[in-house]
């Protein structure tokens, strides 16, 4: 999910890669990570959304296509939900001061999360 996180989220293959019921995978997955398979998809679709429109090259319509999303409403609501502010909102915010920061730390850090609160 992390690398191909524009792909359809398709429990049941995954499970039956992992030779479990789907259920199963389901309850293992969220014990591993902390949220289920699809709310992980959406954070890895999310953070990787934030990169493209720090970028500032690309609309919102196209990020969110290019994440794997395939309604927008759907797509600015969950963005709004973890990062706090909207799509256009993130993307007309001035992103220098953030360009001298190392990439890992820089996605370590800004990562959304729906169990830290949404900044202001």
């Amino acid at each position: 999910m992390d690398r191909e996180h524009a792909r359809p989220l398709d429990v049941p293959a995954m499970a039956r890669a992992a030779l479990m019921s789907t259920s199963h995978f389901a309850r293992q997955f969220k014990a591993a990570y902390g949220e289920t398979p699809y709310n992980y998809l959406m954070t890895r679709r999310i953070e990787r959304a934030k990169a493209l429109l720090r970028r500032g090259d690309m609309s919102v319509t196209d990020v969110c296509m290019a994440v794997g999303c395939t309604s927008l409403g759907s797509f600015s609501t969950r963005f709004t939900e973890l990062v706090g502010e909207s799509p256009s909102a993130y993307r007309a915010r001035d992103h220098s001061l953030t360009a001298a920061v190392p990439s890992c730390w820089a996605k370590h850090a800004d990562r959304p999360s729906r169990f830290r609160e949404a900044r202001p």
